[in-house]
């Protein structure tokens, strides 16, 4: 997830309630359009001061990196969470031994069970192996003479995975990677019904659908799969760890944790708890062991890390970490409130995922003559830098950005409150409104993409009203709306491969001629690229065109 998707304007979410709100949620619920200065290429926010590496605190810096602040969450794209000093300094100690990895995993796994309460434990390399490794578990049963044929699963008794669509998410490619066919279903009854000899496995995102009650409560499902002999893998990346576990007393076989999220572990391990006998076989679907998940290798040091995460969060005062969290939040509210015309609310946390406190900031745009994504913008681009949330509601007129405590350090609430209101006493001019465009880009265009390593050609359809633009995008594999704007001779064009468990955003910003265009293409996540366009030329035929009066006697 690129930084820029963080401060980008949500129209889903909402200001009010932001911890309701998943990670996986929000990845999903992101608007399409990013702000202008998304399109500035990553090396402009390099310094020039760029030499050697120079650990220390400005270890970053001294390669021409600036840091963040995190006020918006456990996000990877920005590191995930910072690991707790019991982690570094198990990785530390851990890191000046040889051992043997399986012993190690044994090791590990019982003092997991002991910690915990589950049957057993086991570490990955993140979560989403984890759930690799759990799935080639429940295919294979633990059998190498299957491991090692994955992701042909030809022969195989079990080789489909059942998820409801509101547990489909971009996750689920790690289960996908194995090779299993999915099977997406709406309803309970679908589910009960998809249940078969070939069902490896169940898959759910924990979540408000996943919650008793609802409706695919947990425990409604394991009293389905259960008499089935069909496990199930809750994917619970971002949430607290409860002990003794919620989901597997729920009846889950296995749940999946992020080592870099709310356990403040090693950013590049995951945490899996529940039945040894599949446990067991994730292990031996992981690295050091060869076959599909060799390349999901976990260190020595990251499954010693990961078990002190686990053991301090159990000893942990959650308590006064809410208490200190809170107590930053009031500090940047009581300072922000000294700039008129700005209102907080302090937002409770809700559910167990991404299980913190925040603020939200709000405003009349016409006050400052700024918008929520336009300061989260500001901030995310200026030094020090801060990455928080920003919306603005269409509907209501109001802008607001929200700070996140989960992942903030002592001194930054200080810092975001400075940069806050420095930005707000600040007098900003009102937009302008948009320039006349000075050419005409209806028609068919040949448009081709440029990227890394590869070019593509794609096709656009644009039909032209005033400043405003619509049409279609012809892509490699699908077709979809296109929607956009032209100022002078600048346009910019917007469209989304959208699938099931996916998106792929293509934003084209550039500069048009009269049967030309060029620039570059925002992709979200999967970075940049470059584009050139030119009108298609249609070769047209001069020819009579004769209606039959009859049907055909031969074909």
């Amino acid at each position: 997830m690129n930084l820029f998707n963080l401060i980008i304007e949500c129209k889903n979410y909402t200001p009010h309630k932001p911890s309701t709100m998943k990670r996986r949620d929000l990845i999903k619920n992101l608007a399409v359009l990013p702000m202008a200065g998304s399109f500035l290429p990553i090396d402009s926010f390099l310094t020039a001061s760029a030499g050697p590496l120079t650990p220390g605190p400005t270890i970053y810096q001294s390669i021409g990196v600036e840091p963040v602040i995190n006020c918006v969450g456990t996000y990877t794209i920005i590191g995930g969470s910072l690991e707790r000093p019991e982690v570094v300094a198990a990785m530390h100690a851990a890191s000046g031994f040889f051992v043997q990895y399986d012993e190690l995993a044994f090791g590990v796994g019982k003092r997991l069970a002991e910690i915990t309460g589950a049957e057993w434990g086991m570490v990955s390399s993140g979560c989403a192996a984890g759930m690799k490794h759990a799935t080639a578990a429940c295919i294979t049963g633990g059998n190498p003479e299957k491991l090692i044929r994955i992701p042909d699963l030809r022969g195989f008794d079990k080789t489909e995975v059942v998820i409801p669509r509101s547990s489909r998410n971009v996750y689920d490619h790690a289960i996908r990677n194995i090779g299993a066919t999915i099977i997406t279903v709406d309803t309970l009854d679908e589910l009960r019904n998809a249940l078969n000899s070939r069902t490896a496995m169940i898959y759910l995102n924990a979540g408000s659908e996943t919650l008793p009650g609802e409706k695919f409560a947990l425990e409604t499902i394991a009293g389905i799969a259960r008499p089935k002999g069909i496990p199930i893998l809750i994917d619970a990346a971002a949430e607290d760890l409860t002990i003794p576990n919620i989901h597997l007393k729920q009846g889950a076989d296995i749940v999946a944790y992020s080592g870099g999220k709310a356990l403040c572990g090693p950013q590049c391990a995951g945490l899996l708890l529940g039945r040894k006998d599949l446990l067991m076989s994730a292990w031996q679907a992981s690295s050091p062991h060869h076959g599909p998940g060799r390349d999901n290798k976990v260190g020595k040091e990251e499954m010693m890390g990961m078990l002190a995460a686990v053991e301090s969060w159990a000893t942990r005062d959650h308590a006064e970490k809410h208490k200190t969290w809170h107590t930053w939040l009031e500090t940047i509210s009581r300072e922000v409130l000294s700039v008129g015309g700005l209102k907080t609310l302090i937002n409770e946390p809700h559910g167990l995922s991404n299980n913190s406190p925040s603020l939200t900031i709000s405003w009349d745009p016409a006050n400052f003559n700024l918008t929520g994504p336009q300061v989260g913008e500001e901030l995310a681009s200026k030094q020090p830098r801060i990455a928080l949330h920003s919306s603005h509601n269409d509907e209501t007129g109001i802008s607001s950005v929200t700070i996140s405590t989960g992942q903030m350090q002592p001194g930054n609430e200080k810092v975001v409150a400075d940069r806050l209101i420095a930005f707000f006493s600040q007098k900003h001019e009102k937009l302008a409104g948009m320039n006349p465009p000075s050419v005409n880009i209806s028609g068919h265009w040949d448009v081709d993409l440029e990227f890394y390593s590869s070019t593509s050609r794609h096709t656009f359809f644009l039909e032209q009203d005033g400043n405003w633009i619509k049409g279609s995008h012809n892509g490699d594999f699908s077709l979809r709306e296109m929607v956009g704007s032209i100022e002078n001779n600048q346009v910019k064009l917007s469209s989304s491969d959208g699938h099931i468990a996916d998106n792929i955003l293509f934003v084209f910003s550039g500069t048009v001629a009269a049967d030309s265009m060029s620039g570059d293409i925002y992709m979200g996540e999967y970075i940049r690229a470059k584009f050139n366009a030119s009108r298609h030329q249609q070769k047209g035929i001069r020819r009579a065109i004769k209606f039959p009066k009859s049907q055909p006697l031969s074909s």
